[in-house]
């Protein structure tokens, strides 16, 4: 059974068991078990994990930064030239531990995506999050990313603007930062604009994100010229988090519920609020150059995985 299908389905059940006698607790749970029934049977597409990253009310960063976070303070601007509001950044606390955040911001509305560029960031997006992540360097702060974004703008502004420039700066001062780095990738993480954020000590990766060098229309168009062909490109592209992790891209999974993480973000945050104290405990206790060293080799090492798989 499809995604599709089965949401139909529980849709359709849940709204059975809404109008149950409050005493007719026997039905609601055979309702119960028909819905989990539903869900255990469902095999989710690649495709299928990208609709459910692109999904209008998918959470967004903001969402997750209130539920993790104390005391967050947004700081604005790169100090050569604009604020990106792309890019939400600032500083907060974690269970009493300061750190700096960044993260890739979409709207929530019509009018907020198009202020925001829909989550793309531009040249002063990256060279905020350059200032700040040098900033936590010298305060020795954990840095924590979120990835939400299809990709870096592509407008003619930005390429004017050094927008390639930005992003290797970024990819350059990650990869020897003398701090910890923990990176969320929660959405839709698309080429060298997610790749910015992503040079961290741990990557984790919500169970229906999506996570690749390109769009699967992009992948299409490119290798067969063909953009409706976009289903074939997500099973290609090995995009999804299982492919990841089992190519130790990433380190590990956060659980969504079926549906996405929508359906229940407390419970989601919950499982993100202990997989971040845990690597916060091993990288804050790692000696600051040990902590760069391993991060090089984890970045050399990428290659080596799915180089022996594909042979």
């Amino acid at each position: 059974m499809n995604l599709k299908e089965a949401q139909k389905q529980i849709s359709e059940i849940k709204a059975r068991q809404m109008a149950l006698d409050e005493k007719d607790i026997d039905t609601w749970h055979q309702y119960q078990k028909q819905i989990r029934k539903l869900e255990q049977e469902t095999i989710l597409t690649p495709w299928d994990h990208v609709e459910l990253a692109r999904r209008p009310d998918r959470p967004k960063a903001q969402d997750y930064i209130e539920l993790l976070f104390d005391d967050f303070m947004e700081l604005h601007g790169d100090r050569r030239s604009l604020d990106d509001p792309a890019m939400l950044a600032g500083i907060a606390r974690f269970h009493g531990i300061p750190v700096t955040i960044l993260a890739q911001s979409k709207g929530k509305t019509v009018e907020e995506n198009l202020r925001q560029h829909f989550g793309m960031p531009q040249p002063e997006g990256y060279r905020k999050a350059l200032r700040l992540a040098k900033q936590a360097e010298k305060f020795h702060r954990p840095v924590i990313t979120f990835v939400d974004t299809p990709g870096a703008y592509p407008g003619k502004e930005a390429e004017e603007k050094g927008q390639a420039q930005a992003i290797a700066e970024c990819l350059y001062t990650f990869s020897s930062i003398q701090t910890p780095v923990i990176c969320f990738v929660l959405s839709e993480g698309g080429s060298g604009g997610a790749l910015a954020l992503s040079v961290a000590d741990k990557i984790f990766m919500l169970e229906y994100a999506v996570y690749s060098v390109l769009s699967p229309e992009g992948f299409a168009s490119i290798l067969w010229k063909d953009g409706s062909r976009v289903k074939e490109a997500c099973d290609v592209m090995k995009m999804t988090s299982a492919d990841l992790l089992e190519r130790k891209v990433i380190d590990a999974i956060v659980p969504e519920p079926f549906g996405g993480a929508a359906t229940d973000i407390h419970a989601v945050a919950e499982k993100m609020d202990q997989m971040l104290r845990q690597a916060l405990e091993e990288t804050l206790h790692t000696k600051v150059r040990t902590l760069v060293d391993e991060r090089y080799e984890k970045f050399r090492r990428l290659g080596d995985g799915a180089w022996k798989m594909s042979k």
